[in-house]
């Protein structure tokens, strides 16, 4: 799964003319789901979810975990140290499969990499549902409506969050190794 996640002062979304979702001070986030995030769940950090799960439902309620915890809001010295749940923001949920765009061969982009609508419709529903399990109020889009997003954009801030990165090692992550010769380094069992 992926998120493009928009520091706003407000944002909403309109679809056929009318306002369907409307946040205050928060993040405007894009939500796009792969192929491959449907047989995901033995991936990423996961959290019990309520309710009957859909397929990938863990990277849905990891990567709601990761966004509503971002420290990408000021504290009172000016630093991005706060989180979406410590300044009280709301989130907007857009789905969104164009972040899975392939466009390397040819002008027209591809979106054979994104999942089909009915599952990916009911992830980004886990998404945002594992927001509001955090105690963020939300608002959302129409899934595969045309939607006509307006935002004022705070920074402006933007971050792609993927999951496919959540459950990489990161780079520059080995440690010394207890007991091993100095300077030999070895990945922690946790890195991987």
């Amino acid at each position: 799964m992926r998120a493009l996640v928009q520091r706003v002062t407000r944002a909403s979304v309109e679809v056929d003319g009318a306002v369907v979702g409307e946040i205050g001070s928060g993040l405007l986030v894009f939500v796009g789901v792969g192929r491959d995030d449907l047989a995901a769940d033995d991936r990423g950090p996961a959290r019990p979810v309520a309710g009957p799960a859909a397929p990938g439902a863990a990277l849905a309620v990891a990567l709601a975990d990761k966004v509503a915890n971002l420290r990408i809001f000021y504290d009172a010295e000016g630093k991005s140290n706060l989180s979406l749940l410590d300044v009280g923001g709301a989130a907007l949920v857009i789905s969104q499969f164009t972040l899975y765009a392939d466009y390397r061969r040819g002008r027209r982009p591809s979106f054979s990499h994104a999942a089909d609508p009915a599952p990916a419709e009911a992830l980004v529903e886990q998404f945002r549902q594992a927001l509001e399990r955090l105690g963020v109020v939300t608002a959302a889009g129409k899934f595969a409506a045309h939607m006509v997003v307006s935002l004022i954009n705070d920074g402006p801030y933007t971050i792609l969050v993927d999951t496919d990165a959540l459950a990489a090692p990161r780079r520059g992550s080995h440690h010394c190794a207890p007991g091993s010769p100095a300077g030999e380094t070895t990945a922690l069992a946790e890195d991987l």
